[in-house]
């Protein structure tokens, strides 16, 4: 399944139409704290888990989207208005953070450190 129309939605939710014609609606805040980026929510390498710190400092545009760039025909990258940029979003992903946000819970990483 592919995106066929992304765009932000009452200021602080990114909408998706899909190629099935079914819609998301992912709030900002929520796809910002989800973010899968490295810097966002750790890696492992060589077997050993990198988590990096909860940000101490937030500002309003951590949640305000930049702009959104396709990345080949599977995920958008992200430019957050405070710089972040390094979180690439697969559909697969967003499909997931819709299922997420709805049950008000946060995801599961542990698959990415086995």
């Amino acid at each position: 399944m592919t995106a066929k129309q992304i765009k932000i939605a009452d200021k602080d939710s990114l909408y998706i139409k899909w190629s099935d014609d079914t819609e998301s609606k992912i709030k900002l805040k929520y796809l910002r704290e989800e973010c899968p980026c490295a810097g966002c929510k750790g890696e492992t390498v060589l077997l050993k888990t990198y988590r990096p710190p909860k940000p101490v400092i937030t500002s309003e545009n951590m949640f305000k989207i930049k702009s959104i760039t396709p990345v080949g025909g599977y995920a958008i990258q992200i430019t957050w208005q405070d710089g972040h940029d390094t979180g690439i979003y697969s559909w697969e992903y967003l499909k997931k953070l819709e299922a997420g946000q709805s049950e008000n819970g946060k995801q599961n990483y542990t698959d990415l450190i086995q």
